[in-house]
């Protein structure tokens, strides 16, 4: 078994490229032996992917207009315009002839129009472009001076409505005396006085706020509606037309009641903004229904605990009546669309590693429609995807399965096709690890938990494999039934990939992912290790050939699991927290910790903000182990991985560490450094096989 992994992924690599299979992909036929000779997936091969994002069917059903996403291997950055298909040939043609970055399309109320966001290039701002579909012309219809978001028709098509970031004055402490002519200073200071002024991928944010702005469809000058320093999002038309539904929080401690968010009516005419909402907790998304007469939207009372699950919120039009739906759904509803006859609402929800569309009536009665959907998570199998819903019911959705990222799927009535096939010239001529699922018992108290597996392309029961575990961040995400390039990765490396979704993890409930709460990490270590000993039983993991991974909440559980046992040969630690001291004051989202995580503040609570930190346990690690993060990375800052890298360099345990320049928290946003990752994770296991 020794020396699988980076022999095998270099092989890959160098094998023959996409180009080079041409002949074979318009060739008549391949024999069953040519067949089981295609390659494994191959770490150029994530330059050719792509995926599918945002599809909005039209209201007639006979199109469906979708972001078409992929990875530019020159500029080594993603890329995505807008194409249309039609949904009965599978037809499908870029919408304009503009080039640079499109996204973000609405269909009008008639389905005669498209609008869309467009960035020109880098060095220009993005604006709104409006598409005629008689006659197939687009052309601009807005100049503005920041990014617009959240597109919304008025329902007579007349008006759109957006949000755009408003700049704010920055705080100002001292000024300077005049420098003379010709001097080079440096940069005046920069002075901050908001709670969170950074973001991970973004860097620092300049002092602004998120307001409602709404422009003529025809093109002019928009008319900003909201006011005040506070964020307003997620516009919603009333049936008029004459007044407009926001989410946002204007509590005047708002930037400490953070959590909090309340649904307002903002008059068109004047701006007068009243208060729908009252609830502790977020109250988000707001959605009139087409008849005027319901107020839908997304919300919970706060518990203030680790996770909560959204739940769908329903009121007369003017706020009254508030009741839920749904109550019987332990699960987190999200991304809520109306029926054409306003008599229930569509929505999405992640169930065990898997995400569904459904339909509930307001005499709440529910339907599952669709499966599997997702696939936009191009790097690692999480959660994602999105829906829309034509006139007539037909649902248009991003659909994946471990085979293949996001597609477009239509259900109509009880039936579900793709009608599209991105990715079917490069993934047919790939012999991908097939993906199985596992369930097993927790060593702790016995609970069932689920994960899955990735088996190697060439895979043999009857021989036993290395074992490679890949752990998730967040904690409260999950994994699932979807094509992931890093796994397929690890698979044609030779290992058999097991990744788990523990306790903490989304699409099991409400208690079961807030197991975790002041208890994290936690017993997530006992569902993993009882995982690991499933999977050996299964007879073909080779119980002295384990290897254990993770980024994020991931890298978390990776050195806490080396800190309690020595069963695994070779550690990758990616982006990891260490000290919970540290990190809880010093990453972008630092104001999310209080009281969700650890009980208590650092200063108030010092002993279990070291107890629940991995650098308490380092002083146990004896395995090899590497040690990565992006150097931008603000979310887990460097300064975390370097404590377990300088801790292990001290205990003289072997230990690598790996700088990601120019990388934040979300590594796979630039193909280059997802392969870099996949490769140093790989060539640090080879060295201990």
């Amino acid at each position: 078994m020794r020396s699988l992994g980076l022999r095998r992924f270099a092989a890959a690599t160098a094998s023959l490229g996409v180009a080079a299979f041409g002949a074979l992909l318009f060739s008549p036929s391949l024999s069953a032996q040519e067949s089981q000779t295609l390659p494994p997936f191959q770490a150029l091969d994530i330059f050719e992917i792509e995926w599918a994002l945002n599809p909005q069917i039209s209201p007639d059903s006979q199109q469906v207009v979708y972001r078409r996403m992929g990875f530019d291997i020159m500029e080594d950055r993603r890329r995505g315009n807008l194409w249309l298909v039609d949904i009965a040939s599978q037809r499908q043609h870029k919408l304009s002839s503009f080039e640079g970055n499109e996204s973000s399309a609405v269909w009008s109320p008639r389905g005669d129009r498209i609008a869309y966001v467009r960035s020109a290039g880098d060095d220009e701002g993005a604006e709104i472009y409006m598409h005629w579909l008689e006659g197939g012309q687009s052309a601009r219809v807005t100049r503005l001076p920041a990014t617009p978001k959240d597109i919304r028709w008025s329902p007579d098509g007349r008006h759109l409505a957006f949000v755009m970031d408003v700049k704010a004055e920055a705080p100002s402490l001292a000024s300077r005396p005049e420098k003379p002519e010709g001097a080079q200073w440096s940069d005046m200071p920069r002075v901050t006085d908001r709670m969170y002024h950074e973001r991970d991928g973004s860097g620092y944010l300049d002092a602004a706020f998120s307001h409602v702005f709404v422009v003529p469809a025809e093109g002019g000058t928009a008319r900003q509606i909201t006011r005040g320093d506070f964020h307003h999002r997620q516009p919603s038309w009333s049936a008029d037309g004459e007044s407009l539904l926001v989410s946002g929080n204007r509590s005047e401690d708002w930037q400490y009641d953070y959590r909090n968010s309340e649904i307002y009516r903002v008059a068109l005419r004047d701006g007068d903004t009243a208060a729908v909402t009252s609830t502790d907790g977020p109250d988000h998304h707001p959605l009139v229904s087409p008849d005027g007469k319901h107020l839908a939207w997304l919300g919970y009372a706060d518990k203030k605990q680790a996770f909560q699950v959204t739940r769908l919120r329903i009121a007369r039009h003017d706020g009254s009546g508030m009741r839920e739906l749904l109550g019987d759904l332990d699960r987190s509803v999200k991304a809520i669309t109306w029926s054409a006859d306003s008599d229930g609402l569509y929505f999405q929800y992640d169930d065990k590693g898997r995400t569904k569309v459904a339909y509930v009536s307001l005499k709440d009665s529910m339907k599952t429609l669709a499966d599997n959907l997702g696939g936009t998570s191009i790097g690692r199998p999480y959660a994602g995807g999105s829906f829309s819903v034509s006139g007539d019911g037909v649902v248009a959705y991003t659909h994946t399965r471990p085979e293949y990222p996001a597609d477009i799927a239509i259900h109509e009535g009880s039936k579900t096709r793709v009608i599209t096939r991105l990715n079917d010239d490069l993934l047919s001529q790939r012999t991908l690890g097939e993906t199985r699922e596992i369930w097993w018992k927790s060593s702790f108290d016995e609970r069932d938990i689920q994960g899955w597996m990735v088996l190697p392309p060439d895979f043999d029961p009857n021989r036993q494999y290395p074992l490679l575990v890949e752990n998730h961040g967040g904690p409260i995400l999950n994994y699932g039934e979807r094509f992931s390039p890093e796994m397929q990765l690890f698979a044609a490396a030779g290992y058999v990939v097991f990744y788990p979704n523990a306790r903490g993890s989304t699409s099991y409930g409400e208690e079961f992912a807030n197991l975790l709460y002041h208890n994290y990490p936690g017993q997530d270590y006992d569902d993993t290790m009882s995982g690991v000993d499933a999977m050996i039983e299964l007879g073909f993991i080779d119980p002295e050939q384990l290897y254990v991974t993770g980024g994020s909440a991931g890298g978390i559980m990776t050195a806490w699991i080396i800190g309690k046992t020595d069963r695994f040969r070779a550690a990758a630690a990616i982006k990891p927290v260490m000290n919970w001291y540290s990190k809880t004051l010093n990453a972008d989202n630092w104001y999310n910790y209080y009281f969700t995580r650890i009980p208590g503040t650092p200063w108030t609570n010092p002993d279990d903000y070291l107890r629940f930190s991995p650098i308490s346990l380092v002083g146990e690690v004896n395995t090899p182990t590497l040690v990565m993060v992006g150097l931008d990375d603000l979310r887990t800052p460097p300064s975390q991985a370097k404590q377990l890298y300088h801790a292990l360099k001290y205990r003289k345990v072997p230990t690598l560490l790996v700088e990601l320049p120019g990388a934040s928290h979300f590594i796979a946003r630039k193909p280059s450094q997802l392969i870099d990752k996949v490769s140093h994770i790989l060539a640090w296991f080879e060295r201990y096989q």
